[in-house]
């Protein structure tokens, strides 16, 4: 496995780093944008031009992550040359929140005929129960198969983000790419988030819309909490998440971010199903405390399992943790690097959701205000059998 990561220049040259990508013929080429490439009507075609014979996949962001740091308003690009067999690809359009869980089972469906032990996962960032769609893969291609990934960004607002397939880019695609067992893949995710403000039941909740808190409109506890950022909802929701736990209080850890507010029904939107007998609890963070999360979620993945081979370190981040840390935000990912050296490739994007699975433990997750680190290898000892 060979991996090359350059920057896609706005006009037509083609530098270095891009004419090594090219020269290596890769399989898949992974791309992460800003919204406003993704939706140049020819970015596609001059996509395909460069890499007539890759799988192509990817999403726009709200904020790039290569090695050196984070980007905005650029596109980054990795290639990847595989020794061995080469991933298997699955799409398909979402047709709404609703169709979440059907369009996770279609591409499950795609999925499961090569039987991937892993696979990664790009779907839009707003419009999609998260959860569901991950449910709905397992559901046809086997809870066994693990999933990582995210969902797109929309360079800071959540009215629109695009992502990319083999034939096109769309607001409505979902697509996954599928990893035999000869590929050593590990995760890794964390938040570094903490608690304040007492834990309230839920007393009404549907799917990913939370009408009810201790028997009060959730919108109307939710503002009270925030004081004065509350006149700033529903973008001031990246800033105070919520984290879960199942009904007799056990379970924490997975953290659900607001997404959209509900004026009339006074609910809240949040972005992956609310467990209907659970109960939240508002977090908040500081940069100190996020970096040390981002530490721990490359640890949890650790180190490549051959430091003589080339290994790609996907880094999936969310927009709430790059707003909280501001300028700061670049220490995350050198939080990452610290533990993965040697040869591995950092590239990643900020996004409205991160999928991972728990540490662990195979079943997969839609995560929130999350780093979740996934690391990709193919040794020299499966390379040269």
């Amino acid at each position: 496995m060979k991996v090359i990561h350059s920057m896609m220049p706005r006009d037509a040259g083609v530098p270095e780093e891009l004419g090594q990508c090219i020269a290596l013929d890769p399989q898949l080429v992974l791309v992460f944008g800003a919204l406003e490439r993704f939706s140049d009507p020819a970015f596609h075609g001059r996509l395909r031009a460069l890499f007539p014979a890759a799988t192509l996949v990817g999403c726009s962001t709200a904020g790039e992550i290569c090695g050196d740091g984070v980007e905005d308003g650029s596109v980054q690009l990795t290639a990847i040359r595989f020794r061995r067999a080469a991933p298997a690809y699955a799409q398909t359009l979402l047709q709404g929140p609703d169709d979440s869980f059907a369009a996770g089972a279609r591409l499950g469906a795609q999925l499961r005929p090569c039987r991937p032990g892993n696979a990664l996962v790009f779907g839009p960032g707003v419009g999609i129960n998260g959860s569901a769609l991950i449910d709905g893969i397992g559901a046809e291609a086997g809870r066994q198969m693990r999933l990582s990934g995210g969902l797109a960004g929309g360079g800071g607002g959540f009215e629109r983000t695009m992502v990319l397939g083999n034939d096109a880019v769309s607001e409505q695609l979902v697509v996954a790419v599928g990893f035999d067992d000869a590929l050593d893949v590990t995760y890794g995710c964390f938040g570094g988030w903490r608690p304040f403000g007492p834990r309230r039941r839920v007393t009404r909740a549907s799917g990913s819309v939370l009408y009810a808190l201790d028997g009060a409109p959730a919108l109307e506890v939710y503002r009270r909490y925030l004081g004065e950022y509350a006149k700033d909802l529903p973008a001031a929701g990246l800033l105070f998440p919520f984290e879960m736990s199942s009904g007799d209080g056990t379970g924490g850890g997975l953290i659900r971010t607001i997404l959209g507010i509900d004026e009339e029904q006074g609910a809240l939107l949040l972005a992956g199903d609310i467990d209907p007998d659970g109960s939240l609890q508002l977090m908040q963070a500081s940069t100190d405390a996020l970096v040390d999360g981002a530490y721990e979620a490359a640890r949890q993945a650790g180190r490549p399992a051959d430091d003589g081979a080339d290994a790609l370190v996907l880094l999936v981040s969310c927009v709430g943790r790059k707003l909280v840390m501001g300028a700061r935000v670049d220490e995350e990912i050198d939080a990452v690097r610290e533990i993965f050296g040697g040869r591995a490739v950092l590239s990643g994007f900020y996004s409205h959701g991160e999928i991972s699975p728990y540490v662990g433990a195979p079943e997969c997750a839609l995560h929130n205000q999350t780093m979740a680190v996934t690391c990709l290898q193919e040794p020299h000892a499966l390379e040269d059998a």
